[in-house]
């Protein structure tokens, strides 16, 4: 499972960003407009809402089961997923725990 983890956060990272950084390039890190095509009518508001909605619950999820189980390096999968998405932190966070059960 490492294996599909490790290929899961590399893939979430890598297509969300092949979107983005064209745009940022072109229109630089403009977040007022950001914000404002996020939520520019119903179903893109729809899911901005709910990738903000999982993230959070992510990150509650990260914070508890480390708390239950320590990984190694818990903090990159919860800055992951507010610099990436959801897709790159959740398989970074399944990675790391995979990587710090005992052998």
């Amino acid at each position: 499972m490492k294996k599909l983890y490790l290929t899961l956060t590399i893939i979430g990272g890598i297509l969300p960003y092949s979107q983005a950084i064209p745009w940022l390039f072109q229109n630089g890190l403009d977040l007022p407009r950001i914000i404002d095509l996020l939520f520019a009518n119903p179903i893109s508001a729809a899911f901005g809402l709910d990738i903000v909605i999982s993230a959070t619950v992510l990150m509650i999820w990260i914070i508890h089961e480390h708390k239950r189980q320590p990984v190694k390096l818990v903090w990159l999968p919860l800055i992951g997923t507010v610099v990436v998405g959801v897709s790159f932190g959740l398989p970074l966070f399944l990675y790391l725990r995979e990587s710090s059960k005992p052998t």
